[in-house]
């Protein structure tokens, strides 16, 4: 998308500051609305958006962060399918 590209980009680089943020509430949503597909896929795209953060977890920290590289190298795919299903949520 020519047009909006540099502002695509520009607004990107602003929301990544918050990954680790928004990765932790990711997980806390789909954990309590355990149970739908929605919320297993919100737990999946948490894992991969806070991987760094995870870390900081004293006993699971180094499990869960490597689940969380993990799934990184998927998270194109991951993301993609996120984005599918969470348009064909809203329809």
């Amino acid at each position: 998308m020519p047009a909006l590209g540099p502002y695509l980009k520009k607004f990107a680089t602003w929301l990544g500051a918050f990954q680790g943020f928004i990765g932790i509430v990711a997980i806390i949503i789909g954990i309590l609305d355990f149970g739908t597909l929605e919320s297993y896929l919100l737990i999946i795209a948490g894992l991969v958006l806070a991987a760094g953060v995870l870390v900081a977890i004293p006993v699971f920290g180094k499990y869960l962060e490597k689940i969380g590289l993990w799934l990184g190298s998927v998270q194109v795919i991951i993301g993609i399918v996120i984005l599918i299903v969470g348009i064909l949520g809203l329809l």
